[in-house]
């Protein structure tokens, strides 16, 4: 859903993105480090700060893709440096929310009697799966399955409103529900191509 939007911001910054000295790849690591920056957040409690520091990491997950087109150093590596770091990102962030959980430091209520850590591991599956089936259908020929409603722009405004306005527990449940609803429209979508 927001991934048009993305894109657009990507291309309506080109011009702008050119000075940059760093190259991509950098910018992807950069962004990744951040996205340590905010699991530390979470794990001492911060989750004002961790939401924000997620925007901030978000900040470079769009520019890095603007200066490779900017710049003609698009490759099929920084492609997948890119969605590996995103992986490493998504699992870093909820392990620090986790940590917080466990150890504390985050008091949150519970939905169905569930605490929030076990909340984030649904969470965890449900983000790896919304890739993983889109990687699979993809390798056995498949296109165009970069669809769904919770995709990973999606997940992490949702983990930030939830983070900024308290409602952490919700965001990471809304998060469950609707990255295992994608899943099973990207195995529909699947089937459908592939079938």
């Amino acid at each position: 859903m927001f991934n048009e939007l993305k894109n657009n911001i990507r291309a309506s910054i080109l011009p702008f993105v050119k000075w940059i000295p760093l190259s991509p790849n950098s910018l992807t690591v950069i962004g990744l480090l951040i996205s340590f920056w905010a699991a530390v957040a979470f794990s001492a409690g911060d989750l004002i700060g961790g939401g924000l520091l997620i925007l901030f990491s978000g900040f470079f997950d769009i520019i890095d893709g603007a200066v490779a087109r900017a710049n003609g150093r698009m490759t099929s590596f920084g492609a997948v440096l890119d969605s590996v770091c995103d992986r490493y990102a998504d699992a870093i962030i909820f392990a620090g929310i986790i940590y917080g959980t466990v150890s504390g430091y985050i008091t949150q209520s519970s939905i169905f009697s569930l605490p929030l850590w076990l909340w984030v591991v649904f969470a965890i599956m449900g983000s790896y799966l919304v890739s993983y089936v889109r990687s699979r259908a993809e390798a056995a020929g498949a296109s165009a399955m970069n669809i769904g409603i919770a995709e990973r722009p999606e997940r992490m405004i949702i983990l930030v409103a939830g983070s900024i306005t308290g409602y952490l527990v919700e965001s990471v449940f809304i998060i469950v529900v609707l990255t295992h609803i994608t899943m099973i429209q990207r195995l529909l979508h699947a089937r459908r191509l592939l079938a």
